[in-house]
């Protein structure tokens, strides 16, 4: 049994596939998107009226699905300490949120279209926005709890050695990261322009991907005794 009673194998796997998959926005890069990724939200990439909505919302599908089930599959089994079930916990919370989020797209790009922006302003677009925004924060919320409870468990319970090494500057980066979209986003909702919102998006869930990177190599290496 490992250290932390996590199923090593499993959960590795199902966490790395997710953090492949939650890196799908670089297909961008790909891609003829028509957005600007120093300007545009993610989740634009994803709305109904893109050109490769669908393929982005299915991505967002998957890597919900599959952090949800590798935060399932360890919550049963892991030690029963404070900040280990407070991160498995909030890594169930953040996937089950990205995956419902992915069936709550926006209808147009805010940042790209003015006329979106107006009808959104106006409260004119469908209620999806309003019900995106809060599985968006409540994916960013678990999120969050993840990285930071996890980051603490390793490091104060002697677990995953690459985790408690690399996890603290990705906290820190991650917190600064997170900082800086919600700064733009009270901005962009104020009529002030968009900061740069794209990119402090993408350096944020580029960051969750990392780190869940990190954390899936961790519980893979770990060892049985």
């Amino acid at each position: 049994m490992s250290r932390s009673g996590v199923p090593a194998r499993p959960v590795a796997v199902l966490l790395a596939l997710g953090a492949l998959a939650y890196t799908a926005w670089v297909l961008e890069l790909v891609f003829h998107t028509g957005l600007d990724p120093i300007q545009a939200y993610v989740s634009e990439l994803a709305a109904a009226d893109q050109p490769f909505g669908g393929l982005f919302r299915a991505t967002d599908l998957v890597a919900g699905l599959l952090v949800l089930a590798g935060a399932v599959c360890a919550l049963p089994r892991c030690e029963r300490r404070p900040w280990s079930l407070l991160g498995w916990s909030g890594l169930a919370l953040f996937g089950a949120a990205t995956a419902l989020d992915s069936r709550l797209p926006l209808s147009c790009a805010p940042t790209a279209d003015p006329v979106c922006a107006a009808r959104e302003t106006a409260g004119l677009v469908p209620a999806t926005h309003t019900a995106h925004a809060v599985s968006s924060g409540l994916a960013m919320v678990g999120a969050l709890l993840g990285v930071v409870a996890l980051t603490v468990a390793a490091r104060r319970y002697r677990w995953w050695p690459p985790l408690a090494a690399l996890g603290p500057p990705l906290v820190a980066l991650e917190l600064a990261a997170t900082t800086w979209t919600l700064t733009s986003v009270a901005a962009f909702q104020a009529g002030r322009g968009t900061w740069a919102l794209g990119a402090g998006q993408r350096l944020q869930v580029l960051l969750v991907a990392l780190w869940l990177g990190v954390l899936a190599w961790s519980v893979a290496q770990e060892r049985r005794t």
